[in-house]
């Protein structure tokens, strides 16, 4: 069988476009966000794999489950994920969307990970050095690993700024053990 991100992409490219051209990237990105959390919820999971339900009971459950109106072109979306049985490729489908819409709008995710909670002004000052220095629009998603110690470890796409004071005790101790 294929793999599911290869299956998920032309779904994710075909989204893309339909929003693009329509102007409504935020609004399929909300949207995908919500079907996304539906059908990877192990509830929905088990209705997929265990029940025997017929296409148009699986899309009146799906759609009772999304909270507030979905538009009538993400309604046919879904009935024609189902018809293709392809409703458990939403989560990919939603990451290669948001894929797609960082690279035009030109943001880039950057995964920061801290010691410590970083307040408001200490964040936004962090997102500031990050855009200079990769000359693009910074979507930090932050956590917390009391393991650095100290300090902030940032990756952005396949770079990684490594400051944390874990980071740099590691450092030494292999600069120590190579001498």
């Amino acid at each position: 069988m294929a793999e599911t991100a290869t299956l998920a992409r032309p779904y994710a490219e075909a989204v893309f476009r339909l929003a693009d051209a329509g102007e409504t990237l935020a609004t399929w990105s909300e949207t995908l966000g919500i079907l996304a959390r539906v059908a990877a919820h192990p509830d929905m999971q088990e209705c997929l794999y265990k029940i025997d339900l017929t296409s148009s009971q699986l899309q009146e459950l799906f759609l009772s489950l999304c909270p507030g109106d979905l538009s009538a072109e993400a309604k046919t979306f879904i009935q024609l994920l189902i018809e293709y049985d392809r409703l458990t490729l939403l989560p990919e489908i939603f990451a290669q969307f948001e894929a797609l819409k960082n690279e035009r709008e030109g943001v880039v995710d950057a995964q920061v990970t801290t010691a410590f909670a970083l307040e408001g002004e200490q964040l936004a000052g962090l997102v500031a050095v990050l855009e200079k220095r990769f000359k693009r629009k910074i979507n930090p998603q932050v956590s917390i690993d009391r393991d650095l110690i100290g300090g902030a470890r940032v990756v952005v796409g396949d770079e990684v700024i490594d400051g944390s004071v874990r980071g740099k005790l590691n450092a030494m101790a292999a600069g120590l053990l190579a001498s």
